[in-house]
């Protein structure tokens, strides 16, 4: 079987300590720490030498840039909309508002008309049933008095004309008593 680690790199003993201070720090052996580096800077296509990094910074600006102008997408798709439709809720609330207490105003002028015109159909009923009672009463007058007449005339027509003045007088007396009587 052939050994694949045919290569070997010198490097001086301070960057040895360095590499297995990270190697330690990764719980991986040194030459797994080496071959990753340098899979990650192949991969990455990053500049060793570049310690500010500055892919990564332009990376982050681009992917900040990406994030506001979608919050600002979102802000001219939904919240502008929203806001200029919630003014406008508030607008007709408020005419709403307004109809409302013009129409509670109505209603309280409705019930106050309402009372009045049903004090007025009491008023009228009672004024009707007054009436049918003298309607009723007058009947009952003239009734009586029919009889009282009829009473009159058949006493007048039995005394005859030679009859005294008193018995005269008396159907007469009798008659008024019996009108007064009414």
């Amino acid at each position: 079987m052939e050994d694949i680690n045919t290569k070997s790199v010198r490097y001086p003993v301070a960057t040895d300590i360095k590499l297995e201070k990270i190697a330690l720090k990764l719980g991986r052996t040194k030459k797994t720490t080496v071959i990753q580096m340098v899979e990650y800077f192949y991969r990455s296509k990053k500049d060793p030498l570049d310690l500010n990094d500055e892919l990564l910074k332009k990376e982050l600006v681009n992917g900040n840039n990406r994030i506001i102008g979608f919050f600002k997408t979102q802000e001219k798709d939904f919240l502008l909309p929203i806001f200029s439709d919630t003014g406008t809720l508030v607008t007709i609330t408020k005419q709403h508002t307004l109809y409302i207490k013009d129409i509670g105003k109505y209603m309280a002028q409705d019930l106050e008309n309402t009372k009045k015109l049903a004090e007025g159909m009491t008023a009228l009923q009672r004024g009707i049933a007054r009436t049918q009672t003298h309607l009723e009463d007058k009947a009952l007058l003239k009734l009586r008095f029919s009889k009282i007449l009829e009473y009159y005339i058949t006493q007048r027509e039995s005394l005859g004309w030679t009859t005294a003045n008193v018995k005269k007088e008396e159907l007469q007396a009798h008659v008024r008593q019996s009108l007064e009587n009414l």
